[in-house]
């Protein structure tokens, strides 16, 4: 009765929880700590949404059990935003299916059409639950690069060519959760292309869609002809009208796999409380500056961090879209790995990051900053950082403390 139960044995421990330990005794012996290491907005949901929500509340009939896979305004309000803003054609009956979130939606996707020992092929670094949903069903994950050029088309291909079994399945994921890379149109054109070639099912996660501050508007894989043959999209209210602790999301696309999704959630909830669907369905439906309004406020504190931390002595790659930067570990600190780097920019500067190598062994070496507090916030950071920067490259040998030793 000792052993670990199978499928915990296959989760490692979760490498944020180090860093978040060290940052809950932090704050519990009264220290400031500037959070940038979770991916939680902080912004209110609009007010407009939050109303819908407290007018449905009041009428006790929506009190009751709700319908697993969305109430149908919801998901007739999702087709309605892909025909806006992607051109593509939705049933709402057959191709949409509302969830608790985008991560929820994966995982019990990927337990619906996997079986063990399939292969499925996830990007690395990528977010934890795409590789972790099918490595709970049961799945092998062979990992690929992550970002959209041809090294990553080489890689799919040489998968395809020395896997056993086949891969049966590839996700995606454009604006990317961690490293902010984007995908055109053209690309989505290619990964298309090549599983449609070798029947290989696309899950799309494009959760960051419409936070990018370039001239590349994040298209939708489902633009591409054909693409609903073999592909499902997640979206999710969470960060395009900071709605994160609401719970709403959709998968979009292929039949089959939405009818597999609805079923295997018919068996597991009974979807969202019927208000925050109809508050949902106002967001989708309603006016839309506050998507424009939450855009502006993460390239305005894209444009403060990126400068700042480059003055400061550490130069990190300004993203294009997502609320994210990919920053690469300074390289004076390179040998304490991205957990130990993190956890010393949190005892010496205050500012919690999260460790590259959470979202993957290829993510080590990088910390991922999460632009989730307001300027003079992020100003404090800069002026933190900067700080411990300076006053740590002024130590002379015998003056530096012992930092793999306090970053353990």
């Amino acid at each position: 009765m000792t052993e670990e139960f199978h499928r915990i044995r296959r989760l490692p421990p979760y490498v944020f929880a180090e860093v978040n330990a060290a940052k809950a005794a932090a704050r519990a012996a009264g220290e400031d700590i500037i959070d940038l290491g979770m991916g939680n907005p902080d912004s209110p949901t609009p007010p407009h949404i939050v109303a819908k929500l407290v007018e449905t509340v009041q009428d006790p009939r929506t009190h009751r059990y709700s319908q697993s896979k969305g109430i149908p305004g919801l998901r007739r309000a999702l087709a309605g935003y892909y025909a806006r803003r992607f051109g593509v054609k939705l049933d709402p009956e057959t191709e949409v299916v509302a969830t608790l979130g985008s991560k929820e939606g994966l995982a019990n996707l990927a337990s619906a059409i996997t079986s063990p020992g399939d292969t499925i092929l996830v990007p690395n670094p990528s977010y934890p639950i795409h590789q972790f949903g099918f490595i709970i069903a049961g799945a092998s994950v062979r990992s690929v690069p992550a970002k959209p050029d041809e090294e990553m088309m080489r890689a799919l291909d040489r998968a395809v060519r020395h896997s056993v079994p086949k891969p049966t399945a590839l996700i995606v994921n454009f604006p990317s959760n961690p490293t902010a890379w984007l995908a055109d149109l053209d690309f989505y054109r290619e990964i298309v292309a090549f599983c449609r070639k070798h029947e290989i099912w696309i899950m799309s996660d494009l959760a960051y869609a419409e936070i990018y501050f370039g001239d590349l508007v994040p298209p939708s894989l489902l633009q591409v002809p054909g693409a609903k043959e073999i592909a499902v999209e997640f979206t999710s209210m969470s960060k395009t009208y900071s709605m994160p602790g609401w719970r709403i999301g959709f998968a979009a696309g292929n039949p089959r796999l939405i009818a597999a999704l609805t079923r295997m959630k018919s068996y597991l909830d009974y979807g969202a409380f019927t208000p925050i669907q109809v508050a949902a369905t106002a967001a989708l439906n309603g006016p839309q500056d506050c998507v424009s309004e939450v855009r502006a406020l993460y390239k305005e504190r894209r444009d403060m961090l990126i400068p700042g931390l480059k003055e400061a002595g550490w130069d990190v790659p300004s993203p294009e879209g997502s609320m994210f930067a990919w920053a690469p570990v300074p390289p004076r600190y390179a040998a304490l790995g991205s957990v130990g780097f993190s956890k010393l920019l949190l005892a010496r500067a205050k500012v919690a990051v999260a460790p590259g190598v959470g979202f993957g062994e290829h993510g080590e070496g990088y910390v991922r900053i999460a632009l989730v507090e307001n300027h003079q916030r992020l100003r404090q950071a800069i002026r933190n950082i900067r700080a411990f920067l300076h006053a740590d490259s002024n130590e002379t040998p015998a003056e530096k403390p012992d930092v793999a030793g306090e970053a353990s």
